[in-house]
């Protein structure tokens, strides 16, 4: 099975192209799990119709409310299947106020581990939409206990977008040492202001050691479909923007590059390589 992390800032479009690149393996003929590891519990949202599922730790408090443990959950009060035939699953978040966030996904992912999800619904590839402004110990956790193998960057030409990925690639480098995960890729989901960030993403992913995998424009058809609750290559198959899912969908299942990413230590020096390609528009 592959498992695939989608890591970056917050607002920057992580479980768009999560959901659409799910949505575009599945169109492979892949068997395919989106899990939503962020309190919001809105990742999987799109392909699920424009409507929130329940999250696997509202039912886990629910049995333990009544003296059961995780092994009373069935599978099919967490795991849902969405209407292209995804497996959708949102780990939520501890009571607001109460506890680690970033721990409570990982006794989510844990719960689906114990119950043998992956296995029961036969996943060929699991993407794991992960929160990553603050790379703290619970949200470093899919990465730490295994769950995710393959790490994908999400990032804009925000300055702030691409500062975030610099710190998350830390944390890979940081914990990729201790097993087979590694830094497949870096994606840009566009701002609007393409030349620039044709420009500026590609030369920070080389910084950082991997490959520039896919630019994903700002388009009035992505936004649509995510305003109707449906993945691009569902709602609009024959549009250019589904073309590029697709196309993202075939280099992340050829790549099978996974690097110990080299971070920016320098604030300094990704400040400058920024201005650089700013000075040149």
């Amino acid at each position: 099975m592959r498992q695939i992390a989608i890591y970056g800032k917050g607002g920057i479009g992580k479980s768009t192209i999560a959901s659409n690149l799910s949505a575009a393996l599945s169109g492979m003929g892949y068997t395919v799990m989106q899990v939503g590891c962020d309190p919001k519990r809105d990742s999987t949202r799109i392909l699920a119709g424009g409507r929130f599922i329940p999250a696997v730790l509202e039912e886990h408090r629910e049995q333990l409310m009544v003296g059961k443990d995780e092994y009373a959950i069935k599978l099919d009060h967490i795991v849902f299947k969405s209407p292209g035939g995804i497996y959708l699953v949102e780990a939520g978040g501890p009571e607001p106020g109460v506890g680690c966030a970033g721990r409570g996904v990982l006794t989510a992912l844990q719960i689906l581990k114990d119950l043998k999800a992956f296995e029961t619904y036969k996943i060929d590839v699991a993407i794991y939409d992960v929160l990553g402004d603050v790379v703290c110990g619970g949200f470093s956790m899919p990465i730490r206990e295994g769950f995710a193998k393959e790490i994908y960057l999400i990032c804009s030409g925000g300055f702030m977008s691409i500062y975030a990925a610099n710190n998350i690639a830390r944390a890979v480098q940081r914990l990729a040492k201790r097993g087979d995960t590694g830094l497949a890729g870096i994606i840009c989901n566009s701002n609007g202001d393409e030349a620039f960030e044709r420009a500026v993403i590609p030369e920070f992913a080389k910084k950082l050691g991997t490959s520039f995998v896919q630019f994903v424009p700002r388009s009035p058809v992505i936004q649509a479909c995510e305003m109707e609750g449906r993945a691009v290559v569902e709602h609009s198959p024959g549009s250019k923007e589904a073309e590029i899912f697709r196309n993202l969908a075939k280099a992340i299942i050829e790549n099978n590059s996974q690097v110990i990413p080299t971070p920016v230590n320098d604030l300094a020096e990704l400040e400058t390589m920024y201005r650089q390609h700013l000075v040149k528009r």
